[in-house]
């Protein structure tokens, strides 16, 4: 196939927040390349969100089989309902099995991906995954490099620099929001991390440096998470409250496209490595993230408005969900480190 020739476009996005983000420019590239195609994008519901407002979709079809049986058969229809699509060209994001699987169901002529989880034979056009060192640390170079091995991308950004351009719409929806709830300036908190306990950092201290911080600029604190980061947001909310500022819990209570929206409304944004420091960055919030036990070069935020506060320990970035020692990573960064951090950003936005 010409690539010229590409008129319909599927890409099988990634199923976590943080990696969608992260694969946001590879996305983008492709909108360059292809600026007249129709471009789908085929997610996992919690994740669909994320596109919404992006110039590269133009259509985003939810995609979550079943189990067992009842998996196989939600492939097929799934595979079905592409196939009455007549997409060109299938360009696989994600590395598992199941996308090679389901775009060779449906018969798309052309299937790009990472010959990863024995999918290769699946694949028209099956790349070996970059060996380590061959392109830079930064996860986003990832995907971008699978779009130049499909002879789509002539050119590596010197810099990781993620962005949603959907952001100014959604800053303004959550400046609405928040005056319509009587709340003006707000702090962004995202205590938590899907991943595990060893990416937390402790509670108390996000509460003492967002306490801080809000005090020093006349702000409330909003706190965002997951359903079952409600507890913990909950933790974090009531010491702020005993401080005596204002703070808001939105833990489960928001979905994605809303939390793109208060997030971006944010002046500042506080957080662990996890998705929500993906989305707050590539929003252009300012935000301080605090690393531990994962790799900040291969998955920390990008630009300027980024700040990474970490301690090297000798068994820093470990890579574990929960930390078999005495958490030392976390306990080297104090609240201070922190707010002064985010200060410091301020006031170069």
């Amino acid at each position: 196939m010409v690539y010229s020739e590409v008129v319909r476009l599927l890409v099988r996005a990634t199923n976590w927040v943080g990696d969608a983000v992260m694969s946001l420019p590879a996305l983008a590239a492709l909108r360059r390349r292809f600026p007249g195609a129709h471009i789908a994008i085929l997610a996992r519901p919690w994740v669909a969100g994320l596109y919404r407002h992006e110039t590269f979709a133009d259509e985003i079809i939810a995609y979550q089989p079943g189990r067992l049986w009842r998996g196989w058969k939600d492939r097929r229809t799934a595979a079905a309902a592409l196939a009455e699509m007549q997409f060109d060209c299938a360009v696989l994001l994600q590395n598992a099995f199941d996308a090679a699987l389901v775009t060779w169901l449906a018969h798309v002529p052309r299937r790009i991906g990472y010959a990863r989880d024995g999918r290769g034979p699946l694949l028209t056009d099956a790349f070996r995954p970059p060996p380590k060192g061959s392109i830079p640390s930064h996860q986003s170079y990832y995907y971008l490099e699978l779009i130049r091995l499909a002879g789509w991308l002539d050119q590596m950004p010197a810099e990781p620099l993620i962005r949603l351009e959907g952001a100014p719409r959604a800053r303004q929806a959550g400046q609405e929001r928040f005056h319509g709830e009587g709340t003006g300036k707000v702090i962004g908190v995202s205590p938590g991390a899907a991943y595990g306990t060893a990416k937390r950092w402790w509670p108390e201290r996000f509460a003492a440096a967002a306490s801080r911080l809000a005090g020093e600029t006349g702000a409330s604190v909003a706190l965002f998470g997951s359903p079952t980061e409600r507890e913990l947001c909950e933790a974090v909310a009531g010491q702020i409250r005993r401080n005596g500022l204002d703070v808001h819990n939105f833990a489960g209570r928001t979905s994605l496209e809303e939390y793109i929206e208060r997030a971006a409304a944010c002046f500042a944004y506080l957080t662990n490595d996890s998705g929500a420091m993906h989305i707050a960055s590539a929003l252009g919030v300012p935000t301080v993230a605090v690393f531990g036990a994962t790799n900040h070069v291969a998955t920390g935020p990008t630009g300027p408005l980024a700040r990474v506060i970490r301690r090297d320990v000798d068994c820093s970035p470990c890579l574990l969900r929960h930390c078999p020692l005495d958490h030392r990573c976390m306990t080297a960064v104090s609240p201070d480190m922190v707010a002064d951090a985010a200060l410091h950003l301020l006031q170069l936005r």
